[in-house]
């Protein structure tokens, strides 16, 4: 079966809310569209060691919560907390491509174990960056768990992260969410910030349009 001629590469970080908050967005694009495009979650550290996580007691998070992240919450019925930790997410998005790797022989574990780090973050302040916890995660989705631990202690997916990290830096993304669409594998357009529904499905019927 030839794969669908139109794809969106999603950059983002687990440590994200607005990430989050366009998951169901995302999740009504791939429903509306299915067949006719497919959706490549890339990874995207915003904090990467040395530089130095948020104070998840200051000002700073607290005014972009409560001015930005609630409001698009309750528009979009969700329910995020304001984590109590601000942890790296270099782990998370390794253990996001070892369940990527797993769905060959469980189908859809990629997309569960997305869903269970940026809830478990968002909505109970889940450490994403102890392996013991995201294995346990994984045991949670009727995965393996120390098979996880195992593949996080060897590193065995920070290269593949690692790579979507500098092919963001080449396309000059410095925040996430940020949208690109490829056809035919060509750079076709970016959206950056987290996106309503209408937009993003407009920016596909534009791409099916110029398809002919």
């Amino acid at each position: 079966m030839a794969q669908p001629r139109i794809a969106l590469d999603v950059f983002s970080d687990y440590v994200c809310p607005f990430c989050y908050l366009e998951m169901p967005e995302l999740d009504a694009l791939a429903e509306r569209f299915a067949g006719r495009m497919t959706i490549r979650w890339r990874a995207f550290e915003l904090r990467p060691d040395p530089e130095p996580t948020l104070d998840p007691d200051g000002d700073y998070l607290h005014d972009v919560w409560g001015r930005a992240v609630y409001p698009m919450a309750a528009e979009r019925g969700m329910t995020l907390r304001l984590p109590r930790i601000q942890p790296r997410s270099r782990l998370a998005h390794e253990a996001a491509a070892w369940a990527e790797d797993q769905a060959a022989h469980q189908p859809g574990a990629g997309e569960a174990m997305r869903g269970a780090l940026f809830r478990g973050f968002f909505e109970e302040s889940l450490d994403l960056a102890d392996p013991l916890v995201l294995s346990r995660v994984a045991d949670g989705l009727s995965l393996d768990g120390s098979a996880l631990r195992r593949a996080l202690e060897n590193g065995d997916h920070r290269q593949a992260v690692m790579e979507d990290q500098r092919t963001a830096r080449d396309l000059g993304i410095q925040g996430v969410p940020a949208l690109r669409f490829c056809l035919d594998g060509e750079h076709a357009g970016m959206l950056e910030g987290a996106q309503p529904r209408r937009q993003l499905f407009l920016a596909v019927e534009r791409l099916l349009d110029a398809l002919g």
